[in-house]
């Protein structure tokens, strides 16, 4: 009994620097955790690009009553063109080798285009689905040549500070091969500019706010179809997102709160000496999995 007593201090220690250990060990886990989880510093990430269809309008600038649509919308008869099983092979293939033609041109002529065309492959781009058929976008057609050479000064400005503080090392290596930089010359020459802004919410009658359902999905649909528009017509562009150019570019072109600038087009004639990077496209077998 007496030895037992004499020993209850050892044990009550030992128990006690066990306890410690698992504490501590269990703290090491949640660190390591919670620094896994942690998202990394990215200062290059700009506001207007960031998705915001999650984001619900506050409640009292929104009429959850009433959207300013018809109760009933009509429906009409539906008719489709049907092709043989042929013609739907050869169809597609010609639009694969068209679109498989498609590059990011970044040498653009100031050889003029006609006003129709642009005209035609914006209105193709409005066929494009939306959330609850609210369309959701606004295509700025830029084509006045000190508001061009206005927009390069903003976009080369902002691009300048990406490049050397903003967009980090290994991003700025891996555009490096592709001989990227911030000076944007097409900005100048080609002839048209087109800007692609989404709106994020619209306004109903009363004054309220109507909500845009996946605003950035619809307007990025709307974009790629764009692309195959000038495609099929000739025309070249490079895709092109301005970091932090938004503000100013909206400011610039007057356009309201509600519309943040998504994705700016130059758009033009490649020049006769353009080049482009030698590049190839991922096979069917890395991009499709059939189940």
């Amino acid at each position: 009994m007496a030895l037992f007593s004499s020993l209850t201090p050892v044990f009550i220690a030992i128990i006690c620097v066990l306890i410690g250990l698992m504490l501590k060990k269990t703290s090491g886990e949640k660190e390591k955790r919670e620094t896994k989880s942690k998202p990394l510093s990215r200062p290059w990430v700009d506001e207007d690009l960031k998705d915001g269809t999650d984001r619900c309008l506050e409640e009292e600038e929104v009429d959850e009553e009433w959207q300013g649509l018809e109760e009933n919308v009509a429906h009409v008869p539906f008719i489709a063109e049907r092709y043989s099983e042929a013609e739907m092979i050869k169809r597609s293939q010609m639009f694969y080798e068209l679109l498989n033609k498609r590059r990011s041109v970044r040498f653009l002529s100031d050889e003029p285009v006609p006003r129709e065309v642009i005209d035609n492959v914006i209105r193709t781009a409005g066929t494009s689905p939306s959330g609850a058929h609210t369309e959701p976008w606004t295509f700025v057609v830029v084509q006045d040549p000190y508001l061009k050479h206005k927009i390069r000064e903003i976009v080369e400005e902002e691009e300048e500070i990406n490049y050397k503080k903003r967009m980090g090392e290994r991003w700025v290596n891996d555009l490096k091969r592709l001989r990227t930089n911030w000076i944007k010359e097409y900005l100048d020459t080609a002839p048209y500019l087109i800007l692609i802004f989404k709106q994020v919410y619209g306004w109903l009658p009363n004054g309220k706010k109507k909500t845009h359902y996946y605003n950035e999905i619809s307007v990025s649909i709307a974009c790629g179809i764009l692309l195959a528009a000038l495609q099929n017509v000739g025309l070249y562009t490079v895709t092109s997102t301005p970091l932090n150019c938004g503000p100013q570019l909206r400011l610039l072109l007057q356009r309201p709160a509600n519309e943040k600038l998504l994705l700016l087009l130059p758009v033009g004639y490649p020049k006769k000496d353009a080049t482009v990077p030698a590049l190839t496209r991922k096979l069917l077998e890395d991009i499709m999995v059939v189940m």
